[in-house]
């Protein structure tokens, strides 16, 4: 009975573990981890299960909860994953956001979405249309217009629509070179 108890004891121990990621293999259904839970146990091919819709490859180093059935090391799954060094900090109550090493990140804060590309571009793909209902639209570069024919800026395209003179046709059908003023920018 005793030995029993003691059996339990260490399946009751072994149900839970938290290591560290070394390894990611990402090209599967499920994302498989090598976790190394200490000096002495390195586990490979522990299956990730993440919550539908969202999914990362988190860097080596990461930490990693791995739950195992029955306390066998040879039967786990990782439930969760943390990295201190990457997560954002200082969230109101309520506030979500999600972030990446290299600082991009969506930040759904209590004032507004805040969108931080870290750098680099940010591009919507596959969009029938993009719509802003908004009381103003601001911009603190310049607008590129048809990038991909004329590659002109709006401030480019502003240029060309403020040097635009018109010919005024003279009544009597003739033509003279009296051009229109130049349009000026409405305040």
């Amino acid at each position: 009975m005793l030995q029993e108890l003691n059996r339990l004891g260490r399946r009751i121990l072994l149900l839970m573990a938290r290591g560290a990621i070394a390894l990611v293999d990402d090209t599967k259904g499920v994302q498989t981890l090598q976790v190394r839970l200490n000096a002495l146990e390195l586990i490979p091919d522990v299956p990730r299960y993440a919550e539908y819709g969202f999914t990362s490859n988190p860097p080596s180093g990461t930490q990693a909860l791995i739950a195992f059935k029955n306390g066998d090391r040879n039967d786990g799954f990782v439930i969760a994953t943390s990295n201190a060094k990457y997560r954002m900090k200082a969230l109101a109550s309520g506030e979500v956001a999600i972030s990446d090493d290299k600082g991009q990140s969506v930040y759904l804060s209590s004032t507004g979405i805040v969108v931080n590309g870290g750098g680099n571009p940010i591009m919507l793909t596959n969009a029938s249309k993009v719509r802003a209902e908004t009381l103003l639209f601001e911009c603190t570069g310049d607008i590129v217009d048809n990038c991909d024919t004329t590659g002109r800026s709006m401030s480019a395209d502003r240029m060309i629509f403020d040097g635009h003179h018109h010919v005024v046709k003279n009544v009597q059908g003739g033509s003279s070179n009296i051009s229109s003023e130049v349009p000026t920018e409405q305040e």
